[in-house]
């Protein structure tokens, strides 16, 4: 998986960037596709992936795109994150891409309803695919917006459960029957906690919601719910779920050393991508953590006996067991694209083609997009990889809804999360309502 920012903190920097989108990007895949993709043409890709191993992956896969396609050259660039490319696209002109990917899901729904990604229902039309024998519903839903579909995935990722089976064995628990329901995580993560003065010598689980991964959003998806009404209002205030959610969350600090003493004990940890890891280190038993973090386990060395698992749900939701959070690395045209059928041709191949999506996947350790991928018998991974294939397949998983201004709705949930679980909100219904309110008023301003 590569390096790259998840929590809210960076998506919000993305969120700004995406602002800049607004008043330039408004082409069409009507209007730009003129070209013809079987003439000798270059066209330019852009993505994030920055690691060596990723960044040599994805050239593997433009490699195959253009033997199977010689007339079409592809300059790759990568490195790129959000407010470069919102820049890029703002700006037009032949130095911008023609193909563009994102790791920010959560900023689809600006993308289509600014228009800073192509409309690319006049390609999927010609070709007639069939979206719903090509990707799972909650992939199709993140990459589209209002009816609008700018972006296909490429890739994604399952959010799960990784444990310390020799933890386990040193507490007297029983490493191959991880916790299913929240308040058995509760009684797990309790008995993993060694403290060490006012610290920790281990620590069953890191909930605070500036802890790697550990985001509303993902919690959230443990519990059923809906971010907004059919006609667009938050339902923070209520839906039961998000009170539910953050009520159990901050339980879970303050039952294993309160806030203060969790955070102090979190500003010790190394980098969530390098080798230090609190996982990878033992400073933690229990870790939230997406499909990738097996491939880091594996290059960093590390020598613990690792379980990975499903996360817990509700506990009246116990039958759900096996659902996740869900999200992954979305790709589009750029509408300023005079190159826009060629560019198409480079969509299609690594969103939809088999073998490619299936080599990629191999190659960074993602989990397939497609639905033929995730049954190809070619899929070489690490045994433990089958429970987020499995997660990626429930029907219960899901993600995040989209909204016309980004991942703003998500930050101003964490943001009072952040404040819930410190204690400096005395009426949990009210602060949500007020949210919710506040969300509202937000989404209403951008529209």
């Amino acid at each position: 998986m590569p390096v790259r920012p998840r929590r809210a903190a960076a998506a919000l920097a993305a969120t700004a960037s995406i602002a800049l989108f607004a008043s330039a990007c408004t082409g069409s895949a009507n209007n730009a596709a003129a070209d013809d993709p079987k003439a000798e043409t270059t066209i330019t890709f852009w993505h994030g992936w920055s690691a060596p191993a990723e960044v040599k992956a994805i050239q593997s896969n433009i490699d195959r795109f253009m033997k199977a396609h010689p007339n079409i050259k592809v300059k790759v660039v990568g490195g790129i994150n959000d407010a470069k490319l919102g820049q890029a696209l703002r700006a037009g002109g032949s130095n911008g891409p023609d193909v563009a990917a994102s790791f920010t899901t959560s900023n689809v729904g600006k993308f289509c309803h600014t228009g800073a990604l192509a409309d690319l229902k006049p390609f999927l039309d010609k070709d007639k695919v069939d979206l719903d024998k090509t990707f799972s519903k909650v992939l199709q839903n993140y990459t589209q917006f209002e009816g609008r579909r700018c972006s296909l995935p490429l890739l994604s990722d399952a959010y799960g459960l990784y444990y310390n089976k020799d933890a386990f064995r040193k507490a007297g628990l029983d490493p191959e029957a991880p916790p299913k329901t929240w308040s058995q995580f509760a009684e797990v993560a309790k008995k993993l906690t060694k403290t060490k003065g006012d610290s920790y010598e281990q620590l069953g689980f890191m909930p605070n919601y500036l802890g790697y991964e550990t985001v509303p959003s993902h919690y959230m998806s443990q519990w059923d719910h809906a971010y907004f009404d059919e006609s667009g209002k938050s339902l923070l205030g209520k839906d039961p779920g998000f009170a539910e959610m953050l009520t159990y969350q901050k339980s879970l600090v303050d039952s294993l050393g309160g806030f203060a003493k969790l955070d102090k004990y979190r500003t010790t940890f190394g980098d969530e991508w390098g080798a230090k890891h609190p996982f990878h280190t033992g400073q933690v038993a229990m870790q939230l953590d997406g499909e990738w973090r097996l491939n880091f386990i594996k290059d960093a060395g590390v020598k613990l006996d690792v379980g990975v698992a499903p996360l817990p749900v509700a506990d009246d939701e116990v039958a759900e067991y096996g659902k996740g959070y869900l999200s992954g690395t979305i790709i589009g045209i750029a509408p300023q694209s005079k190159k826009q059928n060629a560019a198409w041709e480079l969509v299609k191949y690594m969103t939809m083609d088999t073998d490619a999506v299936v080599n990629f996947a191999n190659d960074i350790g993602n989990v397939p997009s497609t639905l033929e991928a995730l049954k190809s018998p070619n899929l070489k991974f690490d045994a433990r990889f089958k429970t987020f294939l499995d997660i990626a397949r429930h029907p219960q998983s899901t993600t995040s809804d989209g909204a016309v201004n980004g991942t703003t709705y998500q930050d101003t949930f964490q943001d009072f999360a952040q404040k819930y679980e410190k204690g400096q909100v005395p009426d949990l219904k009210k602060g949500l309502a007020d949210t919710a309110a506040q969300i509202d008023r937000d989404i209403a301003q951008a529209k």
